[in-house]
C-alpha cells in the first residue's frame, strides 16, 4: 500500500470515528450535547483536526444522517416481502418506517429535523436517500399513477405519525390502527383491514 492510499484510509478511518462519536453522545445525551470540544475530547482529537475533516457541527450531523437513511432503506427494502399483497408491502413498509423512527430517536432527528444540508429531489441527491424513497415507492406503485407524488405523501403521512408520537401528541397504542388506515387511504379500499 502506497503513502496516499494509506493516508487516504486514515482520513476515512478518523471521519468514521467522528460519525459514529457524535451519533453515541447525541443517542446517550441528545444533540444539545454534540458540539466539536466534546466530539474532539471524546475520540482525542484536536479540534482543528475535526474541523479539516468536517467544516462544521451540521457537517457531522449530516453524515450521521446520511448514515441513518442507509439504515432506514434497509429496513424497508426487507420489510418488502415478495409473497405479500400490495396492501401487506404498504402495511409492512409503514410498520418499519416507524419501528425505525422509534428505535434510532437521535438518528431520526438527524434526518428529519436538524439542518444537515442534504437535499432531496434534486440530481445530487445522496443515494441513501433516494434508496430509501425507492423502497416506499415501490409499494405505493400499485396504487397511483403519480407514483412520486402519493409516495411523498404517504412518506409525509409517516414523519407525520414519527414526530407526533415521538413528542406525545397522539397516544402510542394506536399505531397499528393508524397503519391499517394509512394502508386503507394508500389502497383507496376502505375494506382493507379491520379497524377494530
Amino acid at each position: 500500500m502506497g503513502i496516499s492510499e494509506r493516508k487516504t484510509r486514515e482520513r476515512a478511518e478518523r471521519e468514521r470515528r467522528i460519525v459514529v462519536a457524535a451519533r453515541t453522545i447525541a443517542e446517550r445525551d441528545g444533540w444539545a450535547s454534540v458540539t466539536i470540544r466534546r466530539l474532539a475530547e471524546e475520540i482525542e482529537y484536536s479540534q482543528p483536526v475535526l474541523y479539516s475533516h468536517f467544516e462544521n457541527r451540521d457537517q457531522i450531523v449530516g453524515a450521521v444522517a446520511l448514515e441513518g437513511f442507509g439504515e432506514l432503506a434497509v429496513m424497508l427494502r426487507a420489510a418488502i416481502r415478495p409473497s405479500s399483497t400490495p396492501k401487506e408491502r404498504v402495511e409492512g413498509v409503514a410498520a418499519a418506517y416507524l419501528d425505525f423512527a422509534f428505535a434510532r430517536p437521535a438518528m431520526y432527528e438527524a434526518m428529519f429535523v436538524l439542518p444537515t444540508g442534504l437535499r432531496f429531489a434534486r440530481s445530487d441527491t445522496p443515494a441513501q436517500l433516494r434508496d430509501g424513497f425507492g423502497a416506499m415507492a415501490t409499494v405505493i406503485a400499485p396504487f397511483s399513477q403519480d407514483v412520486d407524488t402519493a409516495t411523498e405523501t404517504f412518506w409525509a403521512a409517516l414523519h407525520g405519525l414519527a414526530e407526533l408520537e415521538r413528542h406525545g401528541r397522539i397516544r402510542p397504542a394506536f399505531r397499528a390502527h393508524r397503519i391499517t388506515l394509512i394502508v386503507q387511504m394508500v389502497s383507496g379500499n376502505s375494506e382493507s383491514g379491520s379497524c377494530d
